[in-house]
Order: structure tokens, then C-alpha cells, then sequence
């Protein structure tokens, strides 16, 4: 029978518990099985700790939990409610018990993020700047997966096409293909707005489906082509997505201040009606005639001050930008320039930001391991290190910030200087672009715009050579190559860094 050892398991867990009909429940977490219990005097509490497989027994206001392990408890909680014919709940998604299911990335991640919840109470208040950063994350950051899938494919329809163009394959064949793929990454750059304000008037406590209208009124849908409505500051013609996803943002903010004040004042019996009608109005009205034109002046501006930076700039504005990256993620300031570069994307079809920005966390990646190869006797750190070099490669960098350079001090700063030979390296190179956010590191190479991906190969193996050099020769602190092992490490494995 299959899952003979859960079943006897499940077994002995009732034989201690007073029966199946002493539970009224059985459900798990990770690593427990949880069962509710009606008469706690019928528990043998010391034999059910003696259980061959039971690993401890936590009891919690009528419930036992019992921990087994991971995967054991889903099996044997499944066991105990077919035996007993009682109800099983649903599985709780969290871990009581890390020990049993850490592993070298496991534990870089909980000391990075033991790491990270210091710094921020150190150096990040609650202030109005602050609280914005939170709010711009909140709009965005859930959006970054169909920037990368939607980016992607972007991507290879791009790559066909120019194939197309060169003659190098059969527009016969391949025409549809592309047309098929445009069509798909247009489903979220056509509509990003929109998507934009549903997100901000969640973040901003507005009705949703309002702040979508409102990212909507961006692109002018009813607007004639041949009578455009006018620029009221200029005079111009204004430009369907003028002002963009700052503009949005702002006409959202403003959405959740006029629908709130209105309700307070708006009759209950009528709210339905009167409410969405005249938010709709008096800020699609402020989007289109002052929001739209102050936006699309605001980053029509810093589009191009960012350009003419990295052109007249070169290699020097890209060594700054890729070595002061770090301590902007440190303080999680970062999020800030989402915005830009959608921005830049919507303006441009790339981001020439993002890639130099990028090679902050290659620089970690070579500190990392010049780490491991002067610190060798230093087994919990080098553990950290292999747990945290994974992702970093890919571009998550929070593991290797908090966990590894930070709280060592002069590896991050050298790996603040290894980012910067790789935004010297790209900004030398110049046009090096992304067509769209969320990973950096290796996973960034297939969003590399205009066939430019080897531009940034090089710029990664530059930073991670720099931030590898200097780390070896100027970073490693005599306290990080002290011998130490995995033995006991646990909760004080944090003291190797």
C-alpha cells in the first residue's frame, strides 16, 4: 500500500490522542500536522512525543500541532482524515519550523532579510518621501511579470522581423508569427495606463474601475485627428499618452482625494450615481487639460536630460550611475525610477538606463566571489555565498546586499566599483537599451534592445571582473578569512558576517 510509513504514522498519532473521535479537524502547514481536539485529557502528550517520526508537539489553544516535516505533513494529515472519516481543511501556507526546510539559500535569504529590516529602521523613516517610494512600488512592482513575458516576446518579434526585412527567412512562414507576437505584447503596452490607474487607485484607495477610466483618458479615444484638442500652455495639438504613467499616477492621486471628499458629502441612497459621475468628470477634465500637458512637459524633460547625460557623459556618467546603484536598493530608493524608464520605453521603444543601472548588482556578483575564494576557511560565510550567488546572477541582489557585502563593509563598497567598470563599459559602448523592466543580470540579455546583447555581456563580465579585483586586492576584512564551521551554525550563522 502506498504510503506505508504516513499511514502508521497517522496511526500512532490517534492511538495517542484519544481516537479519530477526539478530532474534530485535520489540516497542516509545512511542517506540522494541526488537529483540533475536543477533550484534551484523552492526549497522551509524552507517549505522542515518543512517536517514531513525530519530531515535537506544540499545543495552541485546543490544537495540536505536531511536527513531522515537510512533505510528511501534508501525507500523514491526508491519512488522518481519510482513517477518520473527519474533515480536512485546507493546508495553511507558512513554515513554523525553518530548521527543517533550510538550505544554504534559504538561510542567506532569512539573514538578508534579518539584515535588511535593520538598515531600513536605521536610515528609513516614515516620511512623506518615503511612503511615496512605497506607493510608486506598490503600482508597479505587481506588474513586472507581464513586463518581462510581454518584453520577451516583444522581443523575438522584433528579431523576426528584422529577419524579415534582411530577407534572411520567408515572410510567407513567418509574417503571422510576428503579427501574432505583436499582437500579445500589445496587450499590455497598448493598455499599460490603464493597468497603471487600476493599480494606483487600489495603492491610493479609490475605486478601481475609476482609476482605470482615468489611465484610459490618457489616450484621447474620442479625440478627431483632424481637430485635436489644444495644449491650453502652448497651444500645440495635444498627443494621445501625453504625460504617460506620471500623469497617471497623479490624475489617480487626485481620483482617491475627490472620490473620498465626495462620499462624506454624497447622500448614501444616490452615492452610486452621483459619486463616480462627478469624479469622473472633474478629473478626467484636470487630466486631459492641465495634467496631461504639465506631465508630458515634466518627462518629455527628463527623458532627455537622462539621454544627454549618458551621450555626453559616456563612460564616465556610466560609471556613476552603475556605482551609485547599490545604495539607492539599500535604502530602497530604486523604485523611484520604474516610472523612467516605462517612460523611456513608451518614448524611446528602450530603456538605456536600466542596463548600465544593472551592473550594480554584477559587481556584487564579483565581490561575492572574490569572497569565497580568499575566505575559503570561513565555512558559514562561504555557505551564505553559494546560497546567494544563484539569484544574484540572475539579478536579485537583496540576498548578497543584506546578507554577504553590507554587513562586511568593504565588499560593498567594492562591489559598488565593480558596477561602475560596467556602467563605464556600456556607456562607452552607448545605445545600449532594455524594452522592458524587472530582471537584471543574465536574465536581462533577451530584453536587450536592437541586437545589443553583447554590448551587455561585456559590461557584465567588466563588472563582474571589477567588483572580483577589487574586493580580492582592497575589500576582504581579516575578520571575514577567521575559521569557522558549518557545525551549530543555525541562528548564529549571521555571526560570520
Amino acid at each position: 500500500m502506498a504510503d506505508t510509513k504516513e499511514r502508521k504514522l497517522a496511526s500512532d498519532i490517534y492511538q495517542n490522542i484519544g481516537g479519530s473521535a477526539n478530532a474534530q479537524k485535520v489540516y497542516n502547514c509545512m511542517t506540522r500536522v494541526r488537529v483540533d481536539i475536543s477533550d484534551r485529557n484523552q492526549v497522551d502528550l509524552e507517549d505522542l512525543k515518543a512517536v517514531e517520526g513525530v519530531l515535537g508537539v506544540v499545543e495552541d489553544n485546543g490544537t495540536l500541532q505536531i511536527v513531522v516535516g515537510p512533505g510528511t505533513a501534508a501525507k500523514v494529515a491526508n491519512e488522518m482524515a481519510a482513517m477518520g472519516n473527519i474533515e480536512r481543511d485546507e493546508e495553511i501556507d507558512e513554515n513554523l519550523d525553518q530548521d527543517l526546510t533550510a538550505s544554504r539559500r534559504d538561510e542567506a535569504e532569512k539573514i538578508a532579510t534579518e539584515n535588511k529590516a535593520t538598515q531600513k529602521q536605521q536610515h528609513n523613516g516614515s516620511s512623506g518621501f518615503k511612503r511615496a517610494l512605497n506607493a510608486i512600488a506598490s503600482i508597479f512592482v505587481p506588474l513586472i511579470p507581464a513586463f518581462v513575458g510581454a518584453g520577451i516576446i516583444g522581443g523575438i518579434a522584433s528579431i523576426l522581423q528584422n529577419l524579415i526585412t534582411a530577407g534572411s527567412i520567408d515572410p510567407n512562414t513567418w509574417e503571422d508569427i510576428r503579427v501574432i507576437l505583436g499582437i500579445i505584447q500589445g496587450g499590455l503596452f497598448t493598455y499599460l495606463n490603464i493597468y497603471i490607474g487600476i493599480n494606483a487607485a487600489k495603492v491610493f484607495g479609490a475605486t478601481e474601475g475609476l482609476g482605470g477610466v482615468i489611465g484610459g483618458v490618457i489616450y484621447l479615444a474620442g479625440m478627431s485627428e483632424e481637430a485635436p484638442l489644444t495644449n491650453i500652455f502652448t497651444g500645440d495639438p495635444l498627443a494621445p499618452g501625453q504625460g504617460g504613467v506620471i500623469g497617471v499616477v497623479l490624475a489617480v492621486w487626485i481620483l482617491a482625494l475627490v472620490e473620498k471628499n465626495l462620499r462624506k458629502v454624497v447622500p448614501n441612497s444616490v452615492d452610486i450615481i452621483v459619486t463616480p459621475t462627478i469624479s469622473l468628470l472633474v478629473v478626467g477634465l484636470l487630466t486631459i487639460f492641465i495634467i496631461m500637458p504639465v506631465a508630458g512637459a515634466v518627462s518629455t524633460s527628463l527623458i532627455g536630460a537622462i539621454n544627454w547625460v549618458l551621450e555626453i557623459g559616456g563612460a564616465f556618467a556610466g560609471f556613476v550611475l552603475g556605482a551609485t546603484f547599490l545604495p539607492l536598493v539599500m535604502f530602497g530608493l530604486h523604485q523611484i525610477l520604474t516610472p523612467i524608464h516605462i517612460e523611456m520605453i513608451n518614448s524611446l521603444g528602450q530603456t538605456n538606463l536600466l542596463p548600465i543601472l544593472a551592473m550594480a548588482g554584477a559587481g556584487q556578483v564579483g565581490a561575492a566571489l572574490a569572497l569565497w575564494a580568499k575566505a575559503r576557511r570561513n565555512e558559514k560565510l562561504t555557505n551564505i555565498i553559494k546560497g546567494s550567488l544563484p539569484v544574484g546572477i540572475l539579478g536579485i541582489g537583496e540576498p548578497l546586499i543584506y546578507a554577504v557585502t553590507l554587513p562586511l563593509g568593504r565588499p560593498f563598497i567594492t562591489a559598488c566599483i565593480g558596477g561602475g567598470v560596467g556602467g563605464a563599459i556600456i556607456g562607452a559602448i552607448g545605445n545600449v537599451g532594455a524594452t522592458a523592466i524587472g530582471p537584471s543580470g543574465v536574465a536581462l540579455i533577451p530584453l536587450i534592445a536592437g541586437g545589443q546583447w553583447w554590448s551587455y555581456v561585456l559590461g557584465l563580465l567588466g563588472a563582474y571582473a571589477g567588483g572580483f579585483v577589487a574586493t580580492y586586492f582592497f575589500g576582504v576584512p581579516a575578520e571575514a578569512m577567521e575559521s569557522t564551521t558549518l557545525e551549530g551554525a543555525g541562528s548564529e550563522i549571521s555571526e560570520a558576517v
